[in-house]
C-alpha cells in the first residue's frame, strides 16, 4: 500500500497582497475570454477593485501586526512594515494608472484586456522586489515587472514612436539585467550565499574585504541605477516617457521607481552596510549629477512628457540625497518622498492624458497655451501637481524635499543639500514656464480639448488629495516611514 502524499506546510501570509493582485490577474485574463468582448470597461474596473483589495489587505496587515516581521520561503520572502509600506505606494500607482488608463486606451483604439494584465503582473513584481529577502527574488521581481513594462511600452502597435520606445527599453533593460545578474554571481562566489542577512555575516565575518564582494556590490548599482534612471545610466529614460502610452509613462515613472529603491535600499542597509567601501560618497557624486543633468537638459523641452522624463532623473537624484544622509531619518524621507512623488507624476501625466489637440494627444507646450480660460478646473489640478514638482509649500513636495534636505543637512552632507536646493531653483523654470502658458498665454491654431473620462477624473482627484493631503499634515505617513526602516538599521 502506497503511503499517502503529504503535502509541506507552507505559510502563504507573507505573500498576502501579491497573492490578492496574481488571483485579480487571473481572473481578468479568464473574464476577458468571456462576453462582451467588443469592450473592456468591466475588466479595468475589476482590475482597479483588486488592486483596492490589495491595499486594504496591506493597511490591515500594516496596523493590525504590530510591526512584526513574517518570513517565508526559507527567508527568501520578509513582509515586514519595510515591505508593507512600499506595497502601500505601488498599490497607489497601479490604481491610480488603472483608473487613467481605462477611457484612455478605448480613446485611442486599443482597448484590450492584456493592457490590465500586464499591469497587475508589472505591480506583482514590484511587490515582490519590495519584499525579497534575497538577490535571486529580488531579480525575479525585477525580470516580472520589467517584461511587462516592455511590452506595455509598446502596446499602441500603431505608433512608430511606441515601438521604438518598447525596444529601447527592451534592450538597454536587458543590458542592465545582465550586469545585476552578473553581480549576483560574484557575490554569491564571495560570500556562498544569495540570502541578505547571510551575506551580511558573511561580511561580518571578512568577506567585505573580498574583492569579487565589491564588484559584485558594483554591478548591482550599475543594473540598479538604470532601472530608477539615475545619470549616467538614465539614456533610455526621455525616449521611453515620450513614446510609450501616457499611463504606462506615469507607471514607469512612480512604480517602476519605488521598487527598484526597494530593492535597493535593502540591500544597501541589510547585507553590505559593513563592507569596508565608501558608497555614500559613490552615490553622491550620482546624487548631484542626476539633478543637475536632469534639471538642466529639461530646460530646452518642448514635449512635456521629455521634459517631465528629465525632470524624473532630477526628483532620483533629490531620492539619492536621502539614501547618502542615511539613518531613519535620510532613508524614512526617501520612503516618504517616493509616496509623495507617486501622487504628483501620476496626477501630472493624467492631465496631460485627458487632453487632445487636433485628434492628438496634447504634449506640445504649445498646446497648453490658453488652457486656463478654456478649461479652468483642470489647469489648477495641474498647477497644483507642478508646484509640488517645484517643492512649493504646502503642497507633498515641498514636505518631500524640506525631510530629504533636513537628512542630509543633519549627516553632514551641506554642499549636497546645498546643491539640491539650488537645482530645485532652477526646475523652478521649466514647471512654471507650463504655469505660465496655461494662464498668461493665448491659444494658437487648433484648440486643445478635454477627453471626457469619469475614471481619469477620479484619479485626479486622488492624486489632489494625496498631495495635499501630504504637504498639510505628513506627520502621521513620515512616522510611519521612518518606523518602516529602523528594523534595517539594526
Amino acid at each position: 500500500m502506497n503511503p499517502p502524499l503529504v503535502f509541506p506546510s507552507v505559510d502563504l501570509r507573507p505573500i498576502l497582497p501579491m497573492l490578492v493582485i496574481a488571483l485579480t490577474a487571473g481572473v481578468v485574463l479568464v473574464l476577458d475570454l468571456l462576453p462582451p468582448r467588443e469592450r473592456k470597461d468591466h475588466l479595468g474596473f475589476v482590475s482597479a477593485l483588486g488592486v483596492v483589495a490589495a491595499l486594504i489587505v496591506t493597511y490591515w496587515m500594516t496596523f493590525s501586526a504590530g510591526g512584526g516581521e513574517l518570513r517565508g520561503f526559507r527567508g527568501m520572502v520578509v513582509l515586514d512594515a519595510y515591505a508593507l509600506f512600499f506595497n502601500i505606494v505601488i498599490g497607489y500607482a497601479a490604481g491610480l494608472v488603472l483608473l487613467l488608463s481605462m477611457d484612455y486606451i478605448r480613446r485611442e483604439g486599443q482597448e484590450s484586456g492584456e493592457f490590465y494584465i500586464l499591469v497587475l503582473l508589472a505591480a506583482l513584481g514590484m511587490m515582490l522586489m519590495a519584499a525579497a529577502g534575497d538577490l535571486i527574488i529580488v531579480f525575479l521581481g525585477l525580470e516580472t515587472m520589467s517584461i511587462s513594462l516592455y511590452v506595455l511600452a509598446g502596446f499602441f502597435r500603431t505608433r512608430v514612436e511606441a515601438g521604438e520606445a518598447s525596444m529601447k527599453y527592451l534592450l538597454i533593460g536587458a543590458f542592465a539585467s545582465g550586469f545585476f545578474l552578473y553581480g549576483i554571481a560574484l557575490i554569491f562566489g564571495a560570500a556562498g550565499t544569495t540570502n541578505l542577512d547571510r551575506i551580511a555575516n558573511a561580511v561580518a565575518a571578512g568577506a567585505g574585504r573580498d574583492p569579487l564582494l565589491v564588484i559584485g556590490l558594483g554591478l548591482l548599482l550599475v543594473g540598479f541605477g538604470f532601472k530608477i534612471s539615475s545619470v549616467p545610466f538614465h539614456m533610455w529614460a526621455p525616449d521611453v516617457y515620450e513614446g510609450a502610452p501616457t499611463s504606462v509613462t506615469a507607471f514607469i515613472a512612480t512604480g517602476s521607481k519605488a521598487a527598484a529603491f526597494a530593492a535597493l535600499l535593502r540591500v544597501l542597509l541589510t547585507a553590505v552596510r559593513g563592507i569596508p567601501v565608501d558608497w555614500p560618497m559613490v552615490l553622491w557624486s550620482i546624487a548631484a549629477l542626476s539633478m543637475t543633468v536632469g534639471n538642466v537638459v529639461a530646460l530646452a523641452q518642448q514635449n512635456l512628457k521629455r521634459m517631465l522624463a528629465y525632470s524624473s532623473i532630477a526628483h532620483v537624484g533629490y531620492m539619492l540625497v536621502g539614501v547618502v544622509a542615511g539613518g531613519a531619518f535620510g532613508n524614512g524621507s526617501v520612503l516618504f518622498y517616493l509616496l509623495a512623488y507617486t501622487f504628483t507624476t501620476a496626477g501630472a501625466f493624467g492631465a496631460i492624458l485627458l487632453l487632445e489637440r487636433a485628434g492628438q494627444e496634447a504634449v506640445r507646450l504649445d498646446d497648453f497655451g490658453g488652457l486656463a480660460a478654456r478649461h479652468p478646473l483642470l489647469a489648477v489640478a495641474l498647477s497644483v501637481f507642478l508646484l509640488s514638482l517645484v517643492g512649493i509649500p504646502p503642497t507633498a513636495g515641498f514636505v518631500g524635499k524640506f525631510y530629504l534636505f533636513g537628512a542630509a543637512v543633519k549627516s553632514g552632507y551641506v554642499w549636497l543639500a546645498v546643491v539640491g536646493v539650488l537645482n530645485s531653483a532652477v526646475a523652478a523654470y521649466y514647471y512654471l514656464r507650463l504655469i505660465v502658458y496655461m494662464y498668461m498665454r493665448e491659444p494658437e491654431g487648433a484648440p486643445t480639448v478635454l477627453a471626457p473620462s469619469f475614471s481619469g477624473a477620479l484619479a485626479l482627484a486622488v492624486a489632489l488629495w494625496g498631495v495635499v493631503q501630504l504637504g498639510v499634515a505628513p506627520g502621521p505617513l513620515f512616522d510611519l516611514a521612518q518606523a518602516a526602516v529602523v528594523p534595517l538599521l539594526r
